[in-house]
């Protein structure tokens, strides 16, 4: 049986969301696919439960930085049972919640699997769906590290439905998922390993302040050990053994979970891309446009994890690209991607946030810029929460007085990045900025001297 839509979209998440409800809003006929619960990884796997979990941890790393300062906190722990219960209250209703959506706006949905099987047809459970268009916003899951023992490893979806956390954990990787995760099995009192395969970690973050935030998470007791390649994952009477190698030498570590924190690509590899006729690359996602439409179907839109726009793989990426392609299949293409000015965010504890270039990309672009950069332990906005990790670097362009990146690290540093995000998008200057009068004492109120 083979029924017809205006547009398919692939995937529940908020772009994909975001495309289907403005295109049944214009009147189309529209459905979506999703083989997952419906709601996408933001709202179920992703950004919103993990900040539950990253709030619990930041309260453990407070009142330890508050020690001797007029806070006693011997008695307080993650009880991490209640915290996974508290966690699930926000994701448990969404499934339900979205498919309701869906039906009250009749938006048709398919659960199941998406395959093409043409250049404008997709079968999913047996049955066929032919469109105009097709816009896939599948979303992304881990990258395969094709290593022995891969089958042993434990996803971060996995990981943050746990009713328990085991005492040892080993994460794999050295990206923003693994950190983020140490940093919270740490503050719940786990004994925790992180391997990274190169000398530096958190690639896209200043590497000034990773550094720092790396003496961070090692006194907070995380193994880190860098230039260490995981070679193979085997399966023991006590646990798990992770097999490495460093600096030529060959030894193990043993854990009783190992959690994948070493990427994630887009899921679209089986959804026989090539049998519609849909350029893609398996790290980057589908090959679009400016527009945001395939390169080599016209029928054919991606957005979010699923694109390979270059824009970050981020929840707010994604939602700008939904509307980005609604916009360009409801009036025809007129509305082009730009990515400028995004912040993204690695919420260890604490917080490290960047927006912007860095200084390497500001010098192969050839702009003349100068660079403010300082450590601000000894700060009043780092001494009256104990934080002995912070710091900032912040790239002014010489001429124009604009605000071409910046990078922070320390207690705010989530919240206080989106002032920068601000100036550049809106090409704020500098100086306005640092006239600007903020309330004080806040993060906020830091700006003029960073400037």
């Amino acid at each position: 049986m083979r029924t017809k839509f205006d547009v398919v979209v692939v995937g529940t998440g908020v772009a994909a969301s975001t495309v289907a409800s403005s295109c049944r809003q214009a009147g189309w006929q529209v459905a979506v696919v999703d083989s997952r619960p419906f709601g996408g990884t933001c709202a179920l796997r992703g950004c919103d439960p993990k900040k539950v979990l990253v709030g619990a941890s930041e309260v453990i790393d407070w009142a330890a930085r508050m020690k001797g300062k007029g806070v006693e906190s011997s008695a307080l722990r993650v009880a991490w049972p209640e915290l996974i219960r508290f966690k699930r209250s926000f994701t448990d209703p969404v499934p339900e919640q979205r498919e309701k959506g869906f039906a009250e706006a009749q938006i048709a949905a398919f659960h199941g699997r998406a395959r093409f099987t043409g250049p404008t047809v997709l079968e999913v459970g047996g049955g066929a769906l032919e469109a105009r268009y097709f816009v896939i916003a599948a979303g992304r899951k881990p990258a395969n590290l094709n290593i022995p023992g891969e089958n042993l490893l434990t996803t971060s979806d996995q990981f943050m439905e746990l009713d328990f956390l085991p005492r040892r954990i080993g994460f794999v990787g050295g990206g923003y998922i693994s950190f983020e995760f140490a940093h919270i099995a740490a503050h719940a009192g786990v004994q925790t390993t992180l391997l990274h395969r190169d000398s530096r970690p958190l690639a896209g973050f200043d590497p000034d302040l990773v550094d720092l935030l790396v003496q961070q998470t090692r006194d907070l007791g995380v193994d880190v050990q860098l230039d260490t390649v995981v070679e193979s994952i085997e399966k023991t009477s006590k646990g798990l053994t992770v097999h490495a190698a460093a600096a030529g030498k060959k030894y193990s570590v043993e854990v009783d979970m190992a959690v994948h924190g070493a990427g994630r690509v887009p899921d679209i590899e089986d959804l026989r891309l090539d049998s519609a006729g849909i350029e893609w690359d398996g790290r980057q996602g589908v090959k679009v446009n400016e527009y945001l439409q395939s390169v080599s179907n016209p029928a054919v839109y991606a957005a979010g994890d699923a694109a390979a726009s270059g824009g970050p793989p981020l929840t707010p990426v994604a939602g700008y690209e939904g509307r980005t392609v609604a916009a360009n299949l409801l009036k025809g293409n007129h509305v082009k991607a730009d990515h400028p000015g995004v912040p993204t965010e690695a919420f260890t504890t604490p917080p490290l946030a960047a927006v912007g270039l860095g200084e390497r990309a500001a010098w192969e672009q050839g702009l003349k810029f100068r660079v403010n950069h300082a450590k601000t332990s000894d700060w009043y906005s780092s001494r009256r929460v104990g934080e002995k990790y912070s710091a900032y670097k912040v790239l002014i362009e010489e001429k124009s007085d604009r605000v071409l990146g910046a990078h922070l690290l320390g207690a705010a540093s989530d919240e206080l990045i989106n002032i920068f995000a601000l100036a550049i998008h809106g090409s704020i200057p500098a100086t306005i900025l640092k006239e600007t009068l903020f309330a004080y004492p806040t993060h906020a109120s830091n700006l003029s001297y960073m400037l």
